[in-house]
């Protein structure tokens, strides 16, 4: 049977978002069971993120958590979405990626991005300084050479097990992230579905200045965003108001707060500022019923000429959001999409 995404890759990111009265470490649990729910349902990789002193997350450690999943998982890729380069040193990059891959041969993915902790105190935390993300380009270039013998910084050092093994790179288009991947000849990783027009330029310009590599001889773009699936249009804006309103709290707050229930944020009498950042989290996002998303993602797919969408989806209830992605599986017509795996019930969950 074919479908409209007959070619197409769907893909999972799960940023270890924490839940009112949960810990930390339950967030990053909850995400080795998503990584298994997503290799049962046919998705083609699952990736992690790097976020820093956020309160309502928990994936500081994208390597060691991509470890964890890789090792709880048989079949799906693994990866990060992604390690914040400057954030660190890239020969201690290239040494853990090429620890991963050869634990995990042939299922490490090493996606990149260019940010920097978003406050004074964690960069300097960090050691670094919102400067160090113009260095991502020269960054970028080192990390490649430690695997491929060819960096000039320091031709003494061999950053072991990674020189000879490839890792295949991407590169998430943040400011000129696009124009990078294009001068590098790397996969494009691309997550503006709200600014449409913007993302499709960025995708443009990444094309026509693309330069082959010994990492990928043609462009390859990845489309990223949220996306919510349920039975009805409004169950699936449900899915959307948690992750919306620990967005428009920070904004007016300075505080990234966990998900909370639904049913709560609706009981809330939010000023008037808080309410406009609310409402303005809810739009732009990919969300409805099967039949919804299904011509919602076609139209991306087309308009971009994505060779894969990689989905993140944020919210309070676990089983709703499983549930949106066995939804989402059927969309994209995935092999296993009605393989029933049990990993919402409560016993499947690991104890504190």
């Amino acid at each position: 049977m074919t479908t409209a995404f007959d070619g197409i890759r769907f893909s999972v990111l799960d940023r270890s978002r924490t839940r009112e009265g949960e810990d930390g470490p339950q967030a990053l649990r909850d995400t080795v069971l998503l990584a298994r729910e997503a290799e049962a349902l046919g998705h083609h990789r699952f990736w992690v993120s790097e976020h820093h002193s956020v309160p309502g997350v928990a994936g500081s450690a994208p390597t060691v958590l991509a470890a964890a999943v890789a090792g709880a998982t048989s079949r799906i890729r693994v990866g990060t979405g992604g390690v914040m380069l400057p954030n660190h040193q890239p020969m201690v990059v290239a040494e853990q990626f090429g620890v991963l891959e050869a634990l995990f041969p042939g299922r490490i993915d090493m996606g990149l991005g260019r940010s920097v902790g978003f406050t004074d105190g964690i960069r300097r935390a960090l050691g670094r300084d919102k400067e160090d993300a113009d260095r991502f380009g020269e960054q970028l270039d080192e990390l490649l050479g430690w695997f491929t013998g060819e960096q000039s910084a320091h031709p003494q050092v061999h950053a072991r097990p990674a020189e000879g093994l490839r890792v295949p790179p991407y590169v998430l288009a943040t400011g000129e992230g696009a124009a990078i991947a294009a001068a590098a000849g790397l996969p494009l990783v691309i997550g503006d579905l709200r600014g449409r027009a913007r993302m499709l330029a960025a995708i443009d310009a990444y094309r026509a200045a693309f330069r082959p590599s010994v990492w990928s001889a043609e462009p390859y773009v990845v489309v990223a965003g949220t996306v919510a699936v349920a039975a009805t249009e409004e169950e699936a804006r449900r899915l959307l108001m948690p992750e919306a309103w620990s967005l428009a709290y920070s904004r007016t707050q300075g505080v990234f707060p966990p998900l909370a229930p639904p049913e709560r944020i609706e009981a809330l009498d939010m000023p008037g500022k808080q309410r406009d950042f609310f409402e303005s989290g809810l739009r732009g996002h990919v969300h409805g019923t099967q039949e919804q998303v299904a011509e919602a993602l076609e139209h991306v797919v087309k308009e971009s000429g994505a060779q894969e969408v990689l989905v993140t989806t944020s919210t309070y209830d676990r089983g709703a959001l499983l549930d949106s992605y066995r939804r989402l599986a059927r969309v994209a017509g995935l092999t296993r999409a009605n393989v029933p795996s049990g990993l919402e019930s409560p016993d499947a969950r690991p104890h504190r």
